[in-house]
């Protein structure tokens, strides 16, 4: 079944009081970094409507946001590369929530670099978690928040989309879309009254990364969390996360071609 964000019936906060009575969907919310900000956001006293995967995990996240102080707390199960389904979980959620704040789109992957290397449809499944299925959601969400005039679209990408290196460019490649689509997609949206939050988190401790080496060092999840609030409380256009990752990054775009392409990255 197909929504279209005309079809609901939801009126804009105004920006004063979008955190008194902020209305948020989480679409990932099993992820380390999205559970570590619905922490925050529970206990501000948000509504807060989750989607993922893993029912088990998903119910647990869901009870441990209540007791934290959410407001109201609804989920759904959803496996967010299915794009058809995109309208009717999507306005499924807006529905629940009665009004919509705050989109976070937190879905995606690492996925496998040698796999990646090796088998095209590896590779091309990666593409389609982390840009494909965002372009889809994001497409719909945008739509419906320029009706409204109101809203603020959250969504993790990565440092790694800044360039593409030999140790993970088939997700950075995916990243670097998503970033690029995000960068059009603020131009086109802002003078709607509709914020475009990028957010480019370096390595991040989580229980995706633990296996990862050096993973001991990574940045901590609920400092990360934090810095992502408060973000969305100032609408920023980006996030880099921890802060020195945009110097960093700015340093390895701007390394030649002839130099970065013999460095072991």
């Amino acid at each position: 079944m197909s929504t279209q964000p005309s079809a609901l019936a939801a009126h804009a906060v105004p920006a004063r009081t979008i955190y008194a009575s902020k209305k948020i969907l989480v679409l990932g919310a099993t992820s380390g970094i999205a559970e570590a900000t619905c922490r925050i956001w529970a206990a501000e006293g948000a509504s807060l409507f989750l989607v993922g995967r893993n029912a088990e995990k998903l119910a647990a996240v869901a009870a441990d946001l209540k007791v934290r102080g959410a407001h109201y707390v609804d989920t759904a199960v959803a496996d967010l590369d299915d794009t058809a389904k995109h309208p009717e979980l999507l306005a499924h959620a807006i529905n629940s929530l009665t009004g919509l704040d705050i989109a976070y789109l937190a879905h995606g992957v690492l996925g496998d670099q040698s796999h990646a290397e090796a088998d095209f449809e590896v590779a091309a499944q990666i593409l389609h978690t982390n840009f494909t299925a965002p372009v889809s959601i994001l497409t719909w969400l945008a739509n419906h928040m320029v009706q409204r005039k109101a809203g603020i679209l959250a969504v993790i990408s990565s440092v790694a989309g800044d360039r593409g290196r030999k140790s993970n460019y088939v997700y950075g490649a995916s990243k670097a879309g998503l970033s690029a689509f995000l960068g059009g997609l603020r131009n086109r949206v802002d003078r709607e009254g509709v914020t475009v939050l990028t957010i480019k988190p370096g390595p991040v401790k989580t229980a995706m990364t633990s296996s990862m080496k050096g993973s001991e060092k990574f940045a901590d999840v609920n400092a990360v969390a934090r810095s992502i609030a408060a973000a969305v409380s100032a609408r920023k256009d980006t996030l880099y996360v921890p802060f020195q990752w945009q110097p960093i990054m700015f340093i390895i775009r701007n390394i030649p071609e002839r130099v970065f392409k013999k460095l072991n990255l």
